[in-house]
């Protein structure tokens, strides 16, 4: 028999903890997010600081191009499923960008998706 996702009580919906998009887990402190800045591009990594819009990141994966997600809302919560056609630079141990207009939240199943897409080099 089919487990249900929702179910309804007076009129309240449920959904099973097993069913919602769980955070990235994160490294001492510091949380895996997207970060989308004015003129350097997109990376993924882990927020070390944030001082308004500058952002040092840890172990920070540039995001040249990505296919397989419509969006980076899409990439932060699902991932990407075309991973041979995304263009991720190799990962630096740490960038401080001047000017992050966005940052998104990742779930564990994007971020262990994002992680595993083989570095673009040349």
């Amino acid at each position: 028999m089919k487990q249900p996702k929702t179910m309804m009580i007076d009129d309240v919906k449920y959904i099973r903890e097993d069913a919602v998009s769980q955070k990235a887990e994160g490294r001492d402190g510091m949380e895996f997010k997207i970060i989308r800045t004015y003129s350097a591009g997109v990376f993924a990594g882990y927020i070390e600081e944030q001082d308004g819009k500058e952002v040092v990141i840890r172990d920070a994966v540039r995001i040249w191009s990505w296919s397989g997600a419509a969006s980076l809302s899409q990439l932060a919560v699902d991932g990407t499923n075309s991973p041979s056609n995304c263009k991720f630079a190799i990962a630096v141990d740490k960038i401080k960008v001047l000017e992050a207009i966005e940052l998104l939240n990742v779930t564990q199943k994007a971020k262990d998706n994002i992680l595993s897409v083989p570095s673009w080099k040349k």
